[in-house]
């Protein structure tokens, strides 16, 4: 009668271990290539900001339900809450802790909404972290100060800068992305006929 001791001797040595491993790796590698390719498949990009509007749809299938919750892992539907997220700026050049950018909204865009809208730099990981001024998110309720004609500059760079200190968002060192949310967005978001602005370098 063949042992447990023995039969477990015969499994390592036979290759039937390493086989499952390798098998299961590679239906594991396999798998989030799929759902990357199908998430990505349903990003759409308008100047530099990424969004996926099907993400939180109750009539999407298995497979685009994981993959949007890969992707977004706590969502709403879009016409609940709206995300965007931007790792570049309008050039295409990955944001980076050490550059100054501006985010120029014009008279009346502000993203336009029933609740709030929130715009935060997080590590490339999605991660907030500590920064010079102790938070790195604006929202409405920021009391951004409007320029002459209406429009709104929000300046994104890592240490303060002289002037309009009110509308500075402290980004992290080293490369960051940034999210743009919306909660109960308006009709304009909802409709898909609102763009966020580019994200421009600028010399700090």
């Amino acid at each position: 009668m063949v042992s447990v001791s023995n039969f477990f001797a015969w499994v390592a040595g036979s290759g039937v271990v390493q086989g499952v491993i390798m098998g299961l790796t590679f239906a594991y590698l396999t798998t989030v290539l799929i759902l990357n390719a199908v998430a990505k498949a349903q990003t759409r990009t308008i100047n530099g900001w990424s969004a996926i509007r099907r993400a939180g749809q109750p009539g999407n299938g298995l497979l685009l339900r994981a993959a949007l919750q890969k992707a977004l892992p706590v969502v709403n539907s879009f016409d609940e809450a709206a995300y965007w997220t931007a790792t570049s700026d309008a050039a295409g050049r990955r944001l980076q802790g050490d550059r100054a950018y501006r985010l120029h909204f014009a008279a009346n865009q502000l993203p336009p909404n029933d609740a709030f809208w929130s715009l935060t730099a997080t590590d490339t990981g999605g991660y907030q972290v500590s920064t010079a001024s102790g938070t790195s998110s604006v929202n409405s309720h920021s009391g951004l100060v409007e320029n002459a004609d209406g429009s709104v500059d929000i300046l994104l760079q890592a240490h303060e800068p002289s002037d309009a200190g009110r509308n500075w968002l402290a980004t992290p060192r080293g490369r960051f992305k940034l999210m743009l949310r919306v909660y109960l967005p308006g009709a304009g978001i909802v409709d898909g006929e609102y763009a966020v602005p580019p994200v421009v370098e600028v010399q700090s």
